[in-house]
């Protein structure tokens, strides 16, 4: 082969692979495109169903009685979760749900047995941190607030009961399993730190008090994706 030869073929190679670079490019930039599509289309609304379990720890007083404490009931109620996400990573989430307890006797007080019942509406919202790097295990934590209503109140051994509504801090852990884009399952725990104040009346008798309630909610169920 000749020089000049030579010379026409390299020229010729050098050439052809900015060209192919460039066809590269231009072939993966729609790609990027739809992919970067379909992420940004993602709604940012996301809803679960649960069974929750209800687990108050057995704890609290009644003022000026020594050795006095609490228990309460525990329960297992549906429960709905509505969460936003304003990125793929941060989101928030409103639970809701009712549940009811009964509030007997502990300790010192045990004689007084079943004192009362009360419904509990504990909606909470969180502020969520979602892990994105696991595939379709998607863990996630949070932390936020509660404010615990407490109605139908009623009294068995009482003759009155009255337990105030509260705020209280709540704290998370769980994880969705995503089985294709919309749907999941849902394992969730949740801490909240509940003590609110009663005003109870026994036999003519009035007393106060702190129900330290600070239940665990743990919850399994269904996600949906929007």
């Amino acid at each position: 082969m000749s020089l000049k030869s030579v010379i026409g073929l390299v020229v010729t190679t050098a050439t052809m692979v900015p060209a192919g670079q460039v066809l590269a490019a231009d072939l993966a930039a729609p790609q990027n495109e739809v992919i970067a599509e379909a992420v940004s289309s993602k709604s940012p609304w996301q809803i679960r169903v649960r069974a929750l379990g209800v687990i108050p720890e057995d704890d609290g007083y009644v003022n000026d009685v020594p050795g006095s404490d609490l228990s309460y009931s525990s329960s297992v109620v549906p429960e709905l979760d509505i969460s936003y996400f304003f990125t793929e990573n941060i989101a928030a989430e409103l639970i809701l749900g009712t549940t009811y307890s009964k509030v007997s006797g502990a300790g010192s007080v045990a004689s007084l047995g079943d004192i009362g019942g009360t419904w509990i509406l504990p909606p909470t919202l969180t502020l969520q941190y979602h892990f994105t790097n696991f595939g379709s295990f998607k863990p996630y934590i949070g932390a936020g607030v509660n404010y615990t209503i407490f109605y139908n109140q009623s009294g068995k051994r009482a003759d009155k009961l009255d337990i105030d509504n509260t705020f209280g801090a709540a704290l998370q852990v769980g994880f969705d399993y995503m089985i294709d884009d919309n749907w999941g399952v849902n394992l969730d725990v949740k801490k909240l730190f509940l003590e609110p104040d009663f005003d109870v009346v026994i036999d003519g008798g009035r007393a106060t008090g702190t129900a330290e309630l600070n239940p665990w909610l743990v919850g399994a169920g269904i996600t949906y994706r929007f």
